[in-house]
């Protein structure tokens, strides 16, 4: 199938809240190139479509072993469209997800563009262009995924997942903290979990200069006020009614959540 018609199959399965299903060999991108260019044709049919347009970046499929088991030798990334980034405290409905997961992570604001000027990227050269950062939950929706056979290249077409983010206050004179040690703090309908930021990937920032990289590579860059999100530093949830959650990088505030019918 042509990397369009995929797109469009994506585009119409989503369009009919049909549950996730892996791509088989007739519509299944055959190189990651093809992936994401599958992903790219999916971006634009919802911006013509009046969804949204791209207002960030995630990182996903960011451990060793995950990689290992999809068969690919580094993360994935995905969009995000502006419409589906939400300040803090939100309230979500399950109702507008085929299956509501959370991620605990921290959110990124750049502020200058990361393109063809300086690459590849790493975790320190990438600092220079963010602005601000701030804890986040990211919304994942894997519409009821079979998660046996789980295969990157149609994770990647569907925009692995992302379906949006929730982010919390800015945090004051990010660039004094430790990223790698940092604590955080989720509070999950009162059952306390602790972490630290490092738990994704070892550095926040090394996630981000791995999107900054990857976009690159794809003839994209992350640009001014775009928002990227770093990998989550604890297991997903997904969430049931009545469910309130606060994640916190300590010292700070937190990002609220609250999950209704």
């Amino acid at each position: 199938m042509a990397i369009a018609d995929t797109a469009q199959a994506l585009f119409d399965a989503r369009r009919a809240n049909e549950d996730f299903r892996w791509l088989t060999d007739k519509d299944r991108p055959e190189t990651l190139a093809d992936a994401y260019n599958a992903q790219s044709a999916l971006l634009k049919l919802w911006d013509e479509a009046g969804d949204g347009k791209i207002g960030g970046w995630k990182i996903a499929i960011t451990s060793k072993a995950m990689q290992e088991l999809c068969g690919i030798d580094q993360p994935c990334v995905g969009g995000m469209l502006d419409s589906a980034i939400h300040d803090s405290p939100m309230q979500a409905s399950l109702s507008d997800y085929g299956r509501l997961g959370l991620e605990f992570e921290l959110a990124v604001r750049m502020g200058s563009e990361a393109g063809m000027g300086r690459v590849p990227y790493d975790g320190t050269s990438i600092r220079a262009h963010v602005e601000g950062v701030m804890p986040a939950f990211e919304l994942i929706d894997d519409r009821n995924a079979d998660y046996e056979g789980f295969d990157a290249h149609s994770l990647i077409a569907d925009n692995t997942w992302n379906a949006g983010v929730i982010l919390g206050d800015a945090i004051p004179n990010w660039q004094s903290i430790d990223w790698v040690t940092q604590p955080v703090r989720l509070d999950y309908n009162g059952k306390i979990e602790t972490a630290v930021t490092g738990d994704a990937m070892g550095d926040p920032f090394a996630a981000l200069a791995v999107v900054a990289n990857n976009l690159v590579d794809r003839g994209l860059s992350l640009k001014p006020g775009d928002i990227v999100i770093t990998g989550s530093t604890l297991q997903t949830r997904f969430a049931a009614a009545g469910d309130h959650a606060t994640y916190q990088i300590d010292g700070f505030p937190g990002v609220e959540l609250r999950v209704s019918e």
